[in-house]
C-alpha cells in the first residue's frame, strides 16, 4: 500500500505542484530541501540532484524539520525515541546517543507493528476457534437438553393430567358418596314405611296372642345401633366444611411432581463412583472398571486388609462425600437379595453390626425375595408399593441431612427419605448375594 501510494498522485490531499502556475496539477512528491511540491514533469528534473530530500506531498514541511536547528529530520535517536537532524547528532543534546537512519528505524517499527498485529491476529484466531469449539459443544448439549426437556414435559403433562383426574374424582366422589347415603336412607325409609303400615294393621287386631306372636315386630325395637350409625354419617356429611380441600390435594400433587422434576433433571456431572477393592468381601468380585460387583460362590482370597468386610458380601466406594448434593444410580438386574445405600467409614467390618442398615452408621434400600424396604439401626421399614424397575437412584443432600431413594420406573417415584445430621463423610455401600449390582452413570452433583 505504501509503494502504491508513493507512485500515485494524491488527488485528495490538496497539494499541488509549486511550478505549475497556469493550472493546478497535483503534486506527487515534495522536496524538503527546497520546500516545494512537484508534479511528475518537474520531479524528473528536480530529483537529478542527490542532495534533495523527497517525501510524500505535504503542505506542512516545517513538521519535517528540526524545531531547534531548522534542518531536515534524517535520523532517529533510539535512546530518546525521537526524530532528529544532523546537527542534533553532532552538537545537540543527542550527541553521543545511539541513532539510526529514519528508513532503518521506520522499517524496524513496521516490523514490530507487524509482529504485534500478527500476534493479536493469532490470539484472536485462537479465541474464535475456542468459541467455535464451545459453540459445537453447546449445540450438542442443546440437542441433549432439548430431548431431556421434551421428555420431561411429556412426563409433566401426563402427571398433571393424572392429578387433574384425581382431583375431579375426589370432587365428584364426594357428591356421589352423599347420593349413596341418600339412596341407602331412602331404602331404609321405605322399609320403615312398610313396617309402619303393617304395625297399624296389627294395632287393629283384638286378639293379644296374635299380637304377641307376630314375628315381624321384633326387630323394630332393635334398630338403635343402626340409627346411631345413620346419624353419625349424616352429621359427618353435613359438617365436612361444605367443600373438598381441593387446594390441599393440588398442592400435595404438585409437590410430588416438583420432587420428580428435581430427580429427573440434573445438569452438572462429577467423577464416576468406583468400588474400593480393599473393602470387598472374599465372596464378591469387582469388574475391571470397578463399577460392577458380582456375587461368587468361590472364595476370591482377596489380600487381608483392615478395611475388608469379613462376614457379609459387601463393598464400599473409594470416594466419600462430606458436602454438597449428589446422586448415583444402580441396576440390580434380576438379583432378589441386595442392599444399596450410604455408610460412614467407621462402620464395623465384621459381626452383625457390620451389615448395611443394621446399625446407626448406614442407611439402605433393600430387597429380600419379594419384600422391598429401607433399613436404619436394624429397623426395617417395608415398602408395600409397586416397584416398577430394577434401577434405583440414591440422592444425598449432605448439609440438609437427607438420603432419598427413588424407583426409576416410568414414571419415576420416590420410595423413602431418611433425615438426620451427618457426622462423618459418606461412602456408597453395596450388599449383593446371588447376583450383581452395577453402578450406572457415576456420581453426579445436583
Amino acid at each position: 500500500m505504501e509503494k502504491l501510494l508513493s507512485a500515485q498522485p494524491d488527488q485528495e490531499s490538496g497539494v499541488f505542484c509549486t511550478y505549475c502556475v497556469d493550472s493546478p496539477v497535483p503534486a506527487v512528491r515534495s522536496c524538503l530541501l527546497c520546500e516545494v511540491s512537484l508534479c511528475d514533469k518537474h520531479l524528473r528534473v528536480h530529483k537529478k540532484s542527490p542532495e534533495h530530500v523527497l517525501c510524500d506531498p505535504t503542505l506542512s514541511m516545517e513538521s519535517r524539520k528540526c524545531s531547534v536547528h531548522k534542518k531536515i529530520l534524517e535520523y532517529y535517536c533510539t535512546e530518546d525515541e525521537t526524530c532528529i537532524c544532523v546537527s542534533c547528532c553532532l552538537i545537540g543534546e543527542h550527541k553521543g546517543h545511539e541513532m539510526e537512519s529514519m528508513d532503518e528505524a521506520s522499517e524496524k517499527k513496521r516490523k514490530k507493528m507487524r509482529n504485534v498485529l500478527q500476534t493479536k491476529i493469532e490470539e484472536m484466531e485462537e479465541i474464535v476457534q475456542s468459541l467455535q469449539d464451545h459453540r459445537r459443544e453447546v449445540e450438542e448439549k442443546a440437542t441433549s437438553d432439548t430431548e431431556r426437556v421434551t421428555a420431561l414435559f411429556r412426563v409433566l403433562r401426563r402427571r398433571l393430567k393424572d392429578l387433574e383426574k384425581r382431583v375431579l374424582r375426589e370432587i365428584s366422589g364426594r357428591a356421589e358418596r352423599i347420593s349413596i347415603s341418600i339412596r341407602d336412607l331412602e331404602i331404609k325409609k321405605e322399609e320403615l314405611s312398610r313396617k309402619m303400615r303393617h304395625l297399624e294393621e296389627l294395632c287393629n287386631v283384638t286378639d293379644p296372642l296374635t299380637v304377641l306372636q307376630e314375628s315381624d315386630t321384633g326387630d323394630l325395637c332393635d334398630t338403635e345401633d343402626g340409627d346411631n350409625e345413620d346419624r353419625e354419617r349424616h352429621e359427618e356429611l353435613l359438617h365436612d366444611g361444605g367443600g373438598l380441600d381441593v387446594a390441599g390435594i393440588i398442592h400435595t400433587g404438585l409437590s410430588d411432581i416438583i420432587t420428580e422434576v428435581n430427580v429427573i433433571f440434573h445438569i452438572q456431572e462429577a467423577a464416576d463412583i468406583l468400588m474400593d477393592v480393599n473393602t470387598v468381601h472374599n465372596y464378591l468380585h469387582i469388574s475391571d472398571d470397578r463399577k460392577t460387583v458380582y456375587w461368587s460362590d468361590i472364595d476370591q482370597n482377596h489380600p487381608e486388609t483392615p478395611e475388608r468386610f469379613q462376614d457379609y458380601p459387601q463393598v464400599l466406594s473409594s470416594q466419600s462425600f462430606s458436602s454438597g448434593r449428589h446422586y448415583w444410580e444402580v441396576d440390580v438386574g434380576e438379583s432378589d437379595r441386595w442392599r444399596v445405600g450410604m455408610c460412614y467409614p467407621s462402620i464395623d467390618r465384621s459381626g452383625d453390626w457390620s451389615f448395611i442398615g443394621n446399625n446407626g452408621k448406614s442407611w439402605c434400600l433393600y430387597r429380600e425375595g419379594d419384600q422391598y424396604g429401607v433399613r436404619y439401626r436394624h429397623k426395617p421399614i417395608p415398602y408395600l408399593g409397586n416397584i416398577c424397575s430394577n434401577r434405583f437412584r440414591i440422592c444425598l443432600e449432605y448439609e440438609a441431612g437427607r438420603i432419598s431413594f427413588y424407583d426409576l420406573g416410568d414414571p419415576i417415584h420416590p420410595l423413602h427419605t431418611f433425615t438426620t445430621t451427618f457426622t462423618e463423610p459418606l461412602h456408597v455401600g453395596l450388599y449383593v448375594y446371588g447376583g450383581c449390582i452395577k453402578i450406572c452413570g457415576g456420581n453426579q452433583k445436583m
